[in-house]
């Protein structure tokens, strides 16, 4: 008889699937290539929003949803000039949205990501695929520096069924 061990590390690069500090891999700093069917931007309140077939790529990862909302923050250039847009604060996409890797794939109704937390959230119907292994829950937060994260449920009561729940195939000797 086989023995079944879950490795907690396969667990925490699942959960560690999501992008780092303005970057969308863990390990990129290329730029971002961001496109998608219409843009709006709202430069007073330094916001873009990406609707449509929204994709951001960098590198080898992709970071696909209906819409996104860029939230840049605001700084000023100069006295009197108006304000300018800086650096990314935070990215919310909702609508479909995958977060995809050559390693993973994640998938969830919503997401929001905060570049000054380093956090990343995906609520609704969260699936998380590393091979033939799969997570399932309603909300996947983790943080992009440390790769630690969590899956939760919407679980109530005594016999409550939407636990977070995981099938992870053992490997196969030699592999």
């Amino acid at each position: 008889m086989k023995s079944l061990v879950i490795p907690m590390a396969l667990a925490a690069a699942l959960l560690g699937a999501a992008p780092a500090a303005a970057q969308l891999g863990r390990s990129s700093d290329g730029p971002i290539d961001v496109t998608a069917d219409e843009l709006e931007v709202q430069q007073s309140e330094c916001v873009s929003i990406w609707r449509g077939n929204a994709e951001a790529l960098q590198g080898d990862t992709r970071l696909r949803a209906s819409v996104m909302r860029m939230y840049m923050a605001k700084s000023s250039s100069r006295p009197g000039s108006g304000s300018s847009c800086g650096e990314l604060l935070r990215l919310e996409a909702e609508g479909g949205v995958y977060y995809v890797t050559p390693q993973q794939r994640v998938r969830g109704d919503r997401g929001v990501y905060d570049a000054v937390k380093e956090t990343v959230v995906l609520t609704g119907d969260v699936v998380a695929v590393q091979g033939q292994n799969v997570l399932r829950g309603s909300r996947m937060v983790f943080n992009t520096r440390t790769g630690e994260g969590k899956m939760e449920g919407q679980a109530t009561g005594r016999n409550a069924t939407a636990r977070p729940r995981g099938v992870f195939y053992p490997s196969k000797k030699g592999e």
